[in-house]
């Protein structure tokens, strides 16, 4: 299997487990609030993650923090505006300009980094977003201040996804991620201690899908993207996330018993084709030689 196969399969995975986390996310919000959830979310993935690669965190250099700083700052400004975008518009809206940032990797990186965009790139971003509409989009009579505030957001997962692109090679990812981490985390407690939600209730109640988001959708899925996106274009890692509404369906209707319509199907069968028109295109394969030396130091 080559290196580029690994990281589609890992950046796959990925997606089952962001999609999962909708569900998740939607049975936290019945116990805390949306600040207080993605504050303990970087938090507790940053003390885990922080245990783990103590020793990688040690003997990182300076390049290394600032990269990680930088990315841990877009990352969580992603998800702040998606949150407060949320109070200001709706959920189908919100999750379609979410994932708008499929559409922008490849303009993005066009524009200020020379990249070349290429055919099936444009055909497989513009199947994937319109996949994404079918399923999630059902009104959008006008723009308003919510719809903006989640453009911005799309926008600083596009930048995420393009800056870890250019930042993981040649790096340890393991003190990468982590420092990208623990950079979301501090934010995040800041933001909470501003808007005086710090607080936590006592009862043990949702705290269980805390530990999930926390350990399985941020600390794994954010070590698995960032390993993946080693061996993956920025364009090709945006699309193949995009898979993360259609497993977002079926966890929906798996867990909370949802009903799977036939414009939900469509929806998943154009973005699964979006995915296929850039995966079954050969390319070049550029492998990073440092990640099959980089080992976990205690």
């Amino acid at each position: 299997m080559t290196d580029r196969r690994k990281g589609q399969i890992g950046l796959i995975f990925v997606t089952m487990i962001w999609g999962s986390g909708f569900v998740v996310s939607a049975i936290s919000l019945d116990y805390f609030s949306p600040y207080q959830i993605l504050t303990m979310r970087f938090l507790l993935a940053f003390i885990l993650m922080g245990a783990l690669f103590f020793g990688q965190l040690k003997h990182a250099n300076k390049q290394t923090y600032l990269k990680g700083i930088g990315l841990g700052t877009i990352l969580y400004l992603a998800f702040l505006f998606q949150t407060v975008g949320l109070v200001y518009t709706t959920p189908s809206k919100n999750a379609f300009l979410t994932a708008f940032n499929v559409v922008l990797v490849p303009f993005i990186g066009a524009l200020f980094f020379r990249k070349k965009v290429t055919a099936p790139a444009i055909i497989g971003a513009l199947l994937s977003i319109s996949g994404i509409a079918v399923i999630s989009l059902t009104d959008f009579h006008s723009v308003n201040f919510g719809d903006m505030l989640t453009l911005l957001c799309a926008l600083f997962f596009a930048l995420q996804i393009i800056f870890t692109n250019r930042f993981v090679l040649g790096e340890n990812i393991y003190a990468l991620t982590t420092i990208q981490i623990g950079t979301a985390a501090v934010l995040g407690m800041i933001v909470s201690l501003v808007r005086g939600e710090f607080l936590l209730p006592v009862a043990g109640e949702g705290y269980f899908s805390i530990f999930y988001l926390g350990t399985v959708s941020t600390m794994l899925g954010f070590l698995i993207q960032t390993a993946s996106q080693q061996f993956t274009k920025e364009t090709e890692t945006a699309i193949i996330l995009s898979l993360e509404a259609v497993f977002g369906m079926i966890a929906s209707a798996l867990f909370l018993k949802e009903a799977i319509t036939l414009r939900m199907l469509i929806g998943a069968a154009l973005i699964l084709t979006g995915v296929l028109v850039v995966e079954l295109k050969p390319k070049q394969e550029k492998v990073n030689p440092t990640f099959r030396d980089q080992d976990i130091q205690g």
